[in-house]
């Protein structure tokens, strides 16, 4: 059975001890403070709600480059990958996707391929939204190497209210397109990485689907 296919809950379990963090608080001070009780409930099902992770329908296509995050793309450059990938260094076009805490958060590969770095970076906490971000912020890249020997870097950047990066890898393992490879909390921003030749299906300002939307395809 396909990774994808695979029955998966409607919440991700990253999400059950927060909701029962403020749920215990709601029941707790119920009768004492009812204000802070209904807040307390309502926070308990946006934190449902955020930490939702729903199936998606992914294009099974070794041409195409699938978006890695749910959100709006917001930059659409070439750049050189993070510098402490231990890869040879060469532009390559990027395509980045903001996520604002009302979007999925759960993180899904663009291709079918197989992790052959996995590296974190502490940084800054700043506006994801900003181009520096990319330099600055806190970090965890993947570098995927496809069938065809691409590499393809999908880059996780903490925000200034998204402060985890939770990968659910390791090293070597094979990735289906679509399927899901780790979540930032609360707001953050994802950059995929490219060949510099790789033909844009998206542009600026577009909305997209994690696992569904295609980015780009290759030549």
């Amino acid at each position: 059975m396909s990774k994808l296919n695979t029955k998966r809950p409607i919440i991700h379990p990253e999400g059950w001890k927060f909701a029962a963090i403020f749920f215990v608080i709601s029941v707790s001070v119920y009768p004492f403070f009812i204000t802070l009780s209904v807040i307390g409930f309502m926070l308990t099902i946006f934190t449902l709600w955020f930490f939702r992770d729903p199936e998606r329908n992914t294009p099974q296509d070794s041409n195409l480059i699938i978006s890695s995050a749910d959100g709006k793309v917001c930059l659409i450059d070439e750049a050189y990958p993070p510098e402490e990938l231990p890869i040879e260094p060469q532009k390559m076009k990027r395509i980045c996707v903001f996520m604002n805490v009302f979007n999925v958060h759960v993180n899904r590969s663009p291709v079918q391929g197989n992790v052959d770095h996995i590296v974190y970076k502490e940084g800054k906490f700043l506006n994801a939204s900003l181009d520096k971000a990319s330099d600055k912020n806190e970090r965890s890249s993947l570098v995927l190497n496809t069938q065809n020997g691409t590499k393809i870097i999908v880059v996780q950047i903490a925000g200034l209210i998204a402060r985890r990066i939770l990968g659910f890898i390791s090293l070597n393992h094979n990735l289906d397109q679509g399927e899901r490879f780790g979540l930032i909390r609360f707001g953050s921003r994802v950059d995929i990485y490219m060949p510099i030749d790789a033909i844009l299906k998206c542009k600026l300002g577009d909305k997209v689907t994690a696992g569904e939307s295609v980015l780009a395809s290759f030549q």
